[in-house]
C-alpha cells in the first residue's frame, strides 16, 4: 500500500505493522518518525548488515517479547534488497504491539522490497522526496525570523543549495549559524560558507579514525546522525586512503622499534596531541601487509561506487561497518 508522506496519521499500527520509508529526505523522515512513535525509550535501531550477519537472532529477539511490554519499534537503516527475505519471514510471524520500520535510500521501480511493500495491503510504503528549494527558502526564513536572524537572499540560497532537498540538514545548518551569531561574531559569507563546511568534514575524519581503531559502537553512531550525500562517499574514500597510507608509514616504524611513543613523537608531520591516543589504538590494530591490502580495498571501493553513484552510501556503508569488525592484527 503506498501512502504519501503527509498521509502518515493513516497508518494502523495494530494492522500495519511493517513499513517502508525511502528516498533521500530524511528530515521529512525523521518528521513522520515523531508522528508514529511518540515514545523513544521503545525504539532500536539496526544496521541491515548487523541483521543479515545473524537473522535467526534477530528475529528471535523480535518475538520474544513480554505480555506486558509497551509497543515496541524496530528501525532498520540503509535497507536494500538484501533484506527481504528476513522481511517475508516476518510476514509469517505475529507482530502484534511491535513495529518494524525500514529507512532506505532511493529504490528504484525494479527493487523488489519496494514492490512488495507496494503491492501488498497490509505492508505501508512511503517515497520521501527531496524538499524543493522553496520549501527550503520558505522554512529558512521561517527561522530566521523567528531568531531575529538577518541574513541576505544571496545566503540563503547558498545555504539552501547546500541541503541536497533535505529540510534536517537545513535545520542543522541554521542552528549553526544561531549559535555562531549568538557569541557575538558577524555573520557573512565566508562565515556561513565556513559553518556549513565544518561538520561534514569533522564528521568524515571521526568516521574514518573510528573506523581504523575499530570503534564499532561510535561508528555506527556516527553513521546514524549523519546523512552523508552520494558526493560524499567520494570524500570519504579519497581521505580513507589518505589516512590510510599515513597509517601505513607509522605501522612500519612501530613494526621496527616496538615503542609506540617513539613512533608517535617521531611522526612526520607531528600528530596533533588530541588524535595521538586514537592513532595508537590504530597502530595496535594494524599490520603492514593488512593495511596494503586495506588500500587495495578502498581503491576498489571507490571505484565501485563511481561506478554505481546511486548505491554509493549502501557500498560504503558495507564497507566500513565490514572493516569494523575484521581482525587485522594477525
Amino acid at each position: 500500500m503506498i501512502l504519501k508522506s503527509f498521509e502518515i496519521k493513516k497508518i494502523n499500527q495494530n494492522i500495519n505493522n511493517l513499513i517502508l520509508f525511502y528516498g533521500k529526505n530524511e528530515g521529512l523522515k525523521n518528521e513522520a518518525l515523531n508522528v508514529l512513535i511518540k515514545d523513544k525509550s521503545n525504539t532500536s535501531n539496526y544496521e541491515e548488515k548487523e541483521i543479515l550477519d545473524n537473522e535467526n537472532n534477530f528475529i528471535e529477539n523480535i518475538l520474544s517479547k513480554s505480555l506486558f511490554d509497551p509497543q515496541k519499534f524496530i528501525i532498520i537503516k540503509r535497507a536494500t534488497d538484501k533484506i527481504l527475505k528476513v522481511i517475508q519471514a516476518l510476514q509469517q510471524k505475529n507482530l502484534e504491539d511491535t513495529s518494524i520500520i525500514l529507512n532506505s535510500d532511493n529504490l528504484e521501480k525494479k527493487s523488489k522490497l519496494r514492490s512488495l511493500f507496494e503491492k501488498d495491503k497490509k505492508l505501508v510504503c512511503i517515497p520521501f522526496y527531496p524538499d524543493s528549494d522553496q520549501t527550503l527558502s520558505k522554512l529558512a526564513y521561517n527561522f530566521l525570523r523567528d531568531n531575529k536572524i538577518s541574513i541576505s537572499p544571496s545566503n540563503i540560497n547558498l545555504i539552501v543549495n547546500k541541503c541536497g532537498g533535505d529540510r534536517e540538514t537545513l535545520v542543522n545548518e541554521l542552528q549553526k549559524i544561531e549559535f555562531f551569531g549568538k557569541n557575538g561574531k558577524k555573520i557573512n559569507s565566508d562565515n556561513i560558507s565556513k559553518l556549513i563546511n565544518l561538520n561534514e568534514n569533522h564528521s568524515i575524519s571521526e568516521l574514518i579514525d573510528n573506523c581504523l581503531a575499530k570503534n564499532k559502537k561510535k561508528i555506527i553512531g556516527i553513521l546514524n546522525e549523519n546523512n552523508f550525500s552520494n558526493e560524499d562517499c567520494i570524500m570519504i574514500t579519497r581521505s580513507f586512503i589518505i589516512k590510510a597510507k599515513k597509517l601505513l608509514v607509522l605501522s612500519k616504524t612501530f613494526e621496527t622499534n616496538k615503542n609506540i611513543d617513539l613512533t608517535i613523537s617521531s611522526a612526520k608531520p607531528p600528530i596533533f596531541w588530541k588524535e595521538k591516543e586514537i592513532t595508537k589504538q590504530q597502530i595496535y590494530k594494524w599490520k603492514p601487509k593488512n593495511i596494503k591490502q586495506l588500500i587495495y580495498a578502498l581503491s576498489e571501493t571507490e571505484l565501485q561506487i563511481k561506478k554505481n553513484i546511486n548505491n554509493s552510501i549502501n557500498l560504503i556503508t558495507d564497507f566500513i561497518l565490514s572493516q569494523s569488525l575484521t581482525e587485522t592484527n594477525n
